[in-house]
């Protein structure tokens, strides 16, 4: 948890006037570029309440020397300059004479995310979901280097649970079904789960050994909560389906098989 204070604290410092200005900026010298960045294979970044997330960065990088290595790897929130990630270092492997392929390891450890911001007034470990970029100091070995903003975006969420329980079961075909759920997410300030509000949700159902399709839309409530009914005509499983959102990850229910006689 400890680890990388001292680069974090150089990345918010930095990020304050990065996240004003209109476009990304770079400064070196030399022919060396990152041409290629892809951060977590592609995917979000999802982090939860307990369990630390380590993702990686890959950097394809080229200089007509070679590449040396990469020098330093930072990344924060665009919006707002929070960056409560650690940079664990990179590895390189060399792709040709003039090209290497390097991947950046980070590390966002939820238990310390409140604290990274608890200094600053009205600040909401929360907030340190939704777009962050990265930046990152490449080497060549002729000496040549660049230090780059931006240099791709990708999301971080908060992770999200969903559950659902459909009753009565078995259900009269023709009868009444009642499906309820509800909808969760992680609260980076006391580090627990909470409903997430007035959220729509998708009622699916499947018959056996079949796709799921929806059938219907609900809204959470106050609390998270999600409840509705539909007329039992054929045995099979529901689940609810939450799209999620910029700042919270998407999450699909465990079905609940119900038999109608």
């Amino acid at each position: 948890m400890r680890r990388g204070i001292a680069a974090l604290a150089a990345v918010a410092a930095v990020g304050a006037a990065v996240v004003t200005a209109p476009a990304a900026h770079a400064e070196g010298r030399g022919d060396i570029r990152v041409v290629r960045t892809v951060v977590n294979a592609g995917g979000s970044v999802i982090v939860g309440v307990k369990n630390v997330k380590r993702f990686p960065i890959v950097m394809t990088i080229k200089d007509n020397s070679g590449v040396k290595g990469v020098a330093h790897v930072s990344a924060f929130n665009t919006a707002n300059a929070h960056g409560p990630v650690s940079y664990l270092g990179t590895s390189c492997r060399r792709s040709s004479s003039t090209t290497s392929v390097c991947t950046a390891t980070m590390e966002i450890d939820p238990s310390w995310i409140d604290s990274y911001g608890s200094g600053n007034e009205g600040w909401d470990a929360n907030a340190v979901a939704g777009t962050w970029q990265v930046n990152a100091t490449v080497q060549a070995n002729d000496k040549d280097y660049w230090i780059s903003d931006r240099i791709a975006t990708f999301k971080v969420k908060r992770a999200a649970t969903l559950t659902t329980d459909a009753a009565p079961e078995p259900v009269r075909k023709g009868g009444t079904l009642t499906v309820a759920g509800t909808l969760s997410r992680a609260d980076w300030t006391d580090l627990r789960y909470h409903g997430f509000t007035r959220q729509v949700v998708k009622l699916q159902y499947k018959k056996p050994g079949g796709s799921y399709r929806t059938v219907k839309t609900a809204t959470t409530d106050g609390r998270g909560n999600l409840r509705t009914t539909v007329k039992a005509s054929a045995s099979g499983s529901w689940r609810w389906a939450f799209l999620g959102t910029t700042t919270t990850m998407k999450v699909v229910s465990t079905g609940d098989a119900v038999a109608v006689k």
